[in-house]
């Protein structure tokens, strides 16, 4: 399904004519256009010929169920990957790429492995949530939250990424609240300035992994273009203008950031900001780096909430299934 294709398609239509192939698509998830029985027969025989609803995707199961992988290709050929996360407390949330690829090279992410090969467009994020909304009715579930953490650097592909946000908010399209969606940046300073400025009160992350520049540049180069220093001046910004919370996400890697030492620098970098948060993701292993233990987990927690950073831990999703991002597009075959 290309959204832009149907945008183009139906420009010269009645100006109704958008609302109502946003319902058809995204609140009643037609996945054929016979289902469009309030358009003509004539325009549902043009957008079956010219636009067809197929999307083209293989999905893998965790087995606990917990989790659910979709490898989607895309009109030429490229591949992405979007992930489902089904919580305790009924929340759904689907994890959304939005690049081909990513040119970031982070040492601990298998998307870097492969390269940038472009930026996708609106509709092709959009897909991603399509997906696996029509997956879900399946289960009598919707879409309750969307992260931008999948392939890519959200902030190098700014205005597509807003553009999609802008329809996964819209009532009249999937209607998930703002509050809702999250962007996560591994710290593009020019993007966080024009986050700040949006009308939408979406959530800000920061991919942070390290407490200081010498170990983040070793794992993230883009730490060599945007230091650590500049990266929290900028959020700072963000706050005082925005009021919201900022969600510091940090990889518990084994042996690589995951001491004590690099706790108490943690706490040295951001104790004394209250809307600061730091969210401990378990490493879900690429094959060059493992993840934390349990233990050592569960003292840095411990040791960062001691000294009043508020702290949460991530559950587990999705190891089985090779969940970790850019684990499926390069090795795996849609028609297989």
């Amino acid at each position: 399904m290309n959204w832009e294709k149907i945008e183009e398609k139906i420009k010269n239509e009645p100006s109704y004519r958008i609302k109502q192939l946003k319902k058809l698509l995204f609140k009643d998830l037609i996945e054929n256009w016979d289902e469009a029985t309030t358009l003509s027969l004539k325009l549902r025989e043009e957008l079956k010929k010219d636009c067809p609803l197929e999307i083209k995707y293989k999905m893998f199961e965790s087995k606990d169920g917990d989790s659910s992988k979709a490898l989607v290709e895309l009109d030429d050929q490229e591949k992405i990957e979007a992930v489902l996360m089904r919580h305790t407390d009924k929340r759904t949330t689907i994890c959304v790429s939005s690049q081909v690829g990513c040119g970031l090279n982070c040492a601990f992410c298998a998307t870097g492995m492969n390269g940038l090969k472009r930026n996708l467009k609106a509709g092709e994020i959009v897909l991603q949530i399509l997906l696996f909304a029509r997956y879900l009715k399946k289960e009598n579930r919707e879409i309750t939250n969307v992260v931008f953490m999948g392939m890519g650097e959200p902030f190098l592909n700014y205005d597509e990424v807003m553009k999609a946000i802008r329809l996964i908010n819209d009532p009249e399209a999937f209607n998930i609240g703002a509050r809702k969606i999250s962007v996560s940046t591994s710290g593009v300073i020019d993007g966080i300035k024009k986050f700040m400025n949006e009308d939408l009160q979406v959530n800000l992350s920061i991919s942070l992994h390290a407490p200081n520049d010498k170990l983040r540049s070793s794992i993230m180069p883009i730490n060599n273009k945007y230091h650590l220093v500049d990266v929290i001046k900028v959020v700072d910004k963000y706050i005082e203008k925005t009021g919201r919370k900022v969600m510091f996400e940090y990889l518990m890697i084994d042996g690589l950031n995951d001491s004590l030492e690099n706790a108490k620098e943690l706490v040295s970098l951001i104790r004394g900001k209250p809307l600061y948060m730091v969210n401990l993701i378990i490493y879900n292993p690429t094959g060059k780096f493992k993840p934390s233990s349990k233990v050592v987990v569960k003292k840095f927690k411990e040791y960062l909430e001691n000294h009043q950073i508020f702290t949460t831990q991530r559950y587990e999703f999705g190891r089985g299934i090779k969940a970790a991002c850019g684990q499926l597009a390069g090795n795996n075959d849609i028609d297989k």
